[in-house]
């Protein structure tokens, strides 16, 4: 079989770990992504442009200034990708994906000072730069990864320049060459 192997009972096993790189918007997600993937030819989902492109958001927040993703339909149209395996998901949001798609969650952490910046040069202003800057100094997306999935597989990691970005890719290709499938147990 191609990319997935049929067990006894029926379900597919993951020759390639899936990722999920989340945090607040700015702390170079789609950035560590993208060069993730070109690194280990992993396919890389950016679930705000999928959402986009596919109309799979339930329209458009004007205070946020953003589109309000449907997570069932998100969930729905990348569900088969998901249990091949071999996939970074790279989103701003953790909770309503399946726990069962990730081996690995990596939650980027970003300076608030460098953050602001980030931020304000991308336009962001009023109640959606308040509300993105709050939440990494909260640390909403830590919390929430921890609230989402086993804490073994969490891994926060700083992301204030390019050779922090350098770094969290080596570490991230490391870690995803090194990969094993668990072993399923009869």
């Amino acid at each position: 079989m191609a990319e997935s192997e049929q067990n006894g009972g029926g379900l597919r096993r993951r020759l390639r770990p899936n990722v999920l790189v989340t945090g607040t918007p700015g702390t170079g997600k789609t950035t560590t992504s993208s060069l993730l993937a070109d690194a280990t030819g992993m396919h890389h989902f950016n679930i705000s442009d999928l959402s986009r492109e596919k109309g799979l958001h339930d329209g458009w927040d004007d205070e946020l200034d953003c589109h309000v993703i449907n997570e069932d339909l998100v969930c729905d149209e990348i569900e088969d990708k998901m249990d091949e395996g071999g996939n970074i998901v790279d989103y701003h949001g953790c909770e309503f994906f399946p726990e069962r798609w990730f081996d690995l969650v990596v939650v980027l952490q970003t300076d608030n000072s460098i953050l602001h910046d980030r931020l304000t040069s991308r336009g962001y202003m009023g109640a959606k730069l308040t509300n993105n800057i709050e939440c990494e100094i909260f640390q909403v997306l830590l919390e929430e990864a921890r609230e989402s999935y086993a804490s073994e597989i969490i891994m926060p990691l700083r992301s204030d320049n390019v050779e922090d970005i350098s770094n969290n890719v080596a570490t991230l290709t490391e870690w995803i060459n090194n990969w094993k499938p668990p072993v399923q147990s009869s």
